[in-house]
């Protein structure tokens, strides 16, 4: 670990920036000490589906998964918020995985942990119903009044803009929701978790 420490940078990213592109080559693997990274793709049209986010003490499967296969991003990865993060250099990743005992299984369980995520959000977004995700997505953080845009939900949610809009405006018929420029305020929680738990 000794060798580990030495050769980490810390880093501080603003809100905005770019943390890696696709087709990027990976030259090293992140930590995240403070702020949120989040890693989506974007299709040819310019539809955006957020894969994840990295927070505090997690570290990007997409890193970890290029350093290993040599592979290129297929993704990107924009800060969300002022990050501050330890980057280790791909050489130093790769002695320490051989060397380190301890950082080798901290690097899979995250690693595991992470692509559990990602099949399960791959699960939602083919199997469940866009009504039934709304639904959840809306009552995650348990506030009764979200700050984001339809253009947000449908990049986290794996769909466009446009059906995003049309199934708020029907749970704002329904008296579910209300809606303004850039909030949703949830009105009818019992129902929004009925819809939820469809599958």
């Amino acid at each position: 670990m000794k060798s580990l420490m030495l050769s980490a940078k810390l880093v501080e990213l603003p809100a905005g920036q770019q943390v890696f592109y696709p087709g990027d080559a990976c030259e090293q693997y992140l930590l995240v000490l403070q702020g949120s990274v989040k890693t989506q793709i974007i299709s040819e049209s310019g539809r955006e589906m957020l894969l994840y986010r990295v927070c505090s003490g997690d570290s990007c499967v997409l890193m970890t998964s290029c350093l290993l296969s040599g592979d290129n991003y297929p993704a990107e990865g924009i800060a969300e918020s002022p990050v501050l993060a330890f980057a280790i250099s791909a050489p130093a990743f790769y002695r320490c995985i051989e060397q380190s005992a301890f950082f080798r299984e901290f690097v899979f369980k995250k690693f595991s942990a992470r692509l559990s995520d990602v099949i399960g959000l791959l699960e939602d977004v083919t199997f469940s119903a866009i009504d039934a995700r709304l639904s959840r997505a809306l009552l995650a953080d348990g506030r009764d009044v979200l700050t984001l845009t339809h253009q947000e939900l449908a990049a986290e949610l794996g769909s466009a803009r446009e059906v995003i809009s049309r199934h708020l405006k029907r749970f704002e018929v329904y008296g579910w929701v209300s809606l303004s420029r850039g909030t949703v305020t949830l009105l009818n929680l019992a129902a929004l978790r009925k819809v939820a738990e469809k599958h």
